[in-house]
């Protein structure tokens, strides 16, 4: 296996299906020394660099414990993922807070949570955020979301670096600083261009970096703590797209960056946990159709949404048999809707009832953004290490999707 990238032919198969019939389906299987290995990379590639985790690719308290442990720091979009954080061991003066457009109750709970961990850091993408700020009382660390103009990524509902909803255009930067320091303590510039960046996208993320680092050399990067460009490196979800080579996209940041008295912070989330972690679903229904051969699974949007939200590509393997002719098939799950398909046209490993096949790449917003459509229970989840393997979450019931309700 190419340690840049772990591909789905990769995993033992035989000890996926000891999983599948254990466990049952549909189920998320996490590797942590994969989550570590990857982080271990990424941080070797940018020595002199602050390496935070981005939560929101992945909260399992199990990568984040992984990530800890690794030496990793902890970048939280959320209060829920600050509580998450926390609880699997972070330092609160760790932690960097990089809300959008934060509800009440959130700037709340972090400027209670600031109180008596100063060494938070809580980041503002729109003066009303910093206004909001200076009328609960707080007055310490901030670093200014930037808006660049720029943004790339795999799809356009990620290219965050030119969208408008995020951070504070370019020509306002320098104003919203020196009225920043003046309520509070500025430490840093933070800027994110978008996500999913491969070998083709590095050119035109390296511009926007410049920029960004040109934009916080001419608001005092001497006076800064760090200058934060997020992260965004993607890991090749189709078999034949090479994986980023880190040390060469290390070297073409750092000239885009040039020099800075301010030290450097990046954010990887996709790329230490999307090829960690693969879904098992089972073959339930083979069916002839005229235009083509749809096989249903028990997984389902519910269980992995970026097909439907994104147009993404996973790879998908026959675990049971990957031996036989591949037929070209549609994948799709049991809710009713079009959209909740997983491929169409894709020559697998001819699937019939009952076996296995395995979804590749769905450490990064799986089952972060899994769902209870029609009712249907989030799954299990089960984190392996070596020869270990354990149940990290909890397969819901029916019952706890509805325990809620009054």
């Amino acid at each position: 296996m190419s340690d840049r990238v772990r591909r789905l032919a990769n995993w033992n198969r035989d000890r996926l299906e000891r999983l599948a019939t254990e466990h049952e389906t549909p189920l998320y299987v996490l590797d942590t020394d994969r989550v570590r290995a990857n982080y271990e990379r990424f941080a070797a590639a940018f020595p002199d660099a602050h390496v935070m985790y981005a939560a929101k690719a992945h909260t399992g308290q199990a990568v984040l414990s992984t990530l800890l442990d690794a030496g990793a720091d902890i970048e939280c979009a959320a209060w829920g993922e600050l509580r998450r954080a926390i609880d699997a061991g972070a330092d609160p003066n760790s932690l960097q807070y990089t809300a959008v457009n934060p509800p009440d109750r959130d700037l709340d709970r972090a400027v209670e949570l600031a109180a008596e961990y100063p060494g938070l850091t809580v980041t503002g993408g729109a003066r009303d955020t910093f206004d909001r700020l200076e009328a609960r009382g707080y007055s310490g660390r901030v670093a200014i979301r930037i808006n660049p103009g720029i943004g790339t990524g795999h799809h356009e509902k990620v290219a965050t670096g030119k969208d408008a909803k995020f951070g504070i255009p370019e020509t306002d930067v320098e104003t919203v600083a020196d009225d920043v320091r003046e309520r509070f303590d500025l430490v840093g510039i933070h800027a994110h261009i978008g996500s999913g960046v491969l070998t083709d996208d590095v050119a035109e993320h390296a511009r926007a970096v410049g920029k960004v680092a040109d934009i916080a050399r001419a608001v005092g990067d001497d006076e800064l703590e760090f200058v934060d460009i997020g992260g965004g490196y993607g890991v090749p979800y189709r078999e034949d797209e090479p994986p980023l080579d880190m040390e060469t996209v290390a070297d073409r940041i750092r000239d885009a960056v040039g020099t800075l008295d301010a030290r450097l912070a990046l954010e990887p989330g996709r790329y230490v946990v999307a090829d960690a972690e693969l879904i098992l679903t089972e073959v339930n229904t083979v069916k002839e159709a005229p235009q083509s051969t749809v096989v249903g699974v028990d997984a389902s949007l519910a269980t992995l949404i970026r097909p439907a939200m994104f147009d993404s590509y996973h790879p998908i393997r026959n675990v049971t048999a990957p031996e036989r002719d591949p037929r070209p098939v549609a994948v799709g799950g049991p809710c009713c809707t079009s959209a909740d398909v997983f491929c169409t046209d894709r020559p697998i490993a001819e699937p019939r009832r009952e076996d296995v096949l395995a979804i590749g790449n769905a450490g990064a917003y799986g089952y972060e953004l899994a769902n209870q459509f029609h009712s249907q229970p989030r799954p299990a989840e089960v984190a392996i290490a070596g020869d270990e393997a354990r149940v990290v979450r909890q397969r819901e019931s029916v019952e706890d999707v509805i325990s809620v309700e009054r």
